[in-house]
């Protein structure tokens, strides 16, 4: 009996130990890199000619290089039930000599409450969204792999306004259901997106578990509003008039 009755506390005192870890892995912060891949992008341009690809790629080749295009650094702070992603305050490429990197972006996610609020920039306007939650529709694959020292589980969608495909990696060993850009919804953090097979690779670069309450406050947030409806339609029916005029049809808007 009295085994019995020591084996109970041990096993409540471990199960109240591992509680403790599993709820400080429920708020923190994530640092992200985002680097795109614009060569790769204007490979699969059909509407271009090889002399327009080869012109292209002279121009833009730098922008493959760390070194004279550094990623772009991200933040996001979350917690079980909110998650707010921006451009890193001290990256001092976010207001570098690239007109993608001075554009106004800022994510906020409330998943008790169900809803979004974006502030963006597209086609040279600022935006304010402000609209009910909408989760991609993810499909979980049995693939998995280490990503700063934690299993993640393989997860595609796609993004049908742009036609891309998206791979997320998560990691359910941090129960909540944020993840960087515009992805959620899945059963743990999301560390890493591969947008159409590492056209753009947006990746987990150091997690931090802390109070970052202060940090989701949502600060004061300007733009014309608009649905998440209106968004889709204003980005699909620019790509589809710069593609019918054989131009460059990711310009104005997050990639």
């Amino acid at each position: 009996m009295k085994k019995k009755v020591l084996f109970t506390i041990i096993s409540l005192a471990l199960w109240g130990l591992g509680g403790v870890a599993f709820a400080q892995k429920t708020e923190g912060v994530v640092s992200y890199n985002r680097k795109i891949y614009w060569i790769k992008i204007l490979n699969r341009m059909t509407y271009l000619t090889q002399e327009e690809k080869d012109r292209d790629r002279l121009a833009w080749g730098k922008f493959e290089d760390d070194e004279l295009n550094p990623p772009e650094k991200l933040t996001l702070f979350f917690n079980a039930n909110q998650s707010l992603y921006s451009a890193d305050k001290d990256d001092e490429n976010s207001d570098g000599g690239y007109a993608w990197r001075k554009s106004t972006m800022l994510y906020q996610r409330d998943f008790e409450k169900e809803t979004q609020t974006d502030m963006e920039d597209i086609m040279g306007k600022t935006y304010l969204l402000q609209d009910s939650l909408h989760a991609p529709n993810w499909r979980i694959l049995n693939e998995i792999k280490d990503i700063n020292g934690y299993i993640c589980m393989k997860a595609e969608t796609t993004n049908a306004v742009k036609e891309q495909k998206i791979v997320a990696w998560f990691a359910q060993d941090i129960p909540v259901s944020a993840g960087p850009e515009r992805f959620h919804g899945l059963p743990g953090l999301i560390l890493e997106i591969d947008i159409n097979n590492g056209e753009c690779i947006i990746e987990a670069k150091k997690i931090e578990f802390k109070d970052v309450s202060k940090d989701l406050i949502l600060p004061k947030l300007k733009g014309k509003k608009l649905t998440e409806n209106e968004r889709n339609q204003i980005i699909k029916k620019h790509i589809f008039e710069q593609m019918q005029a054989h131009r460059w049809p990711y310009s104005g808007f997050r990639f």
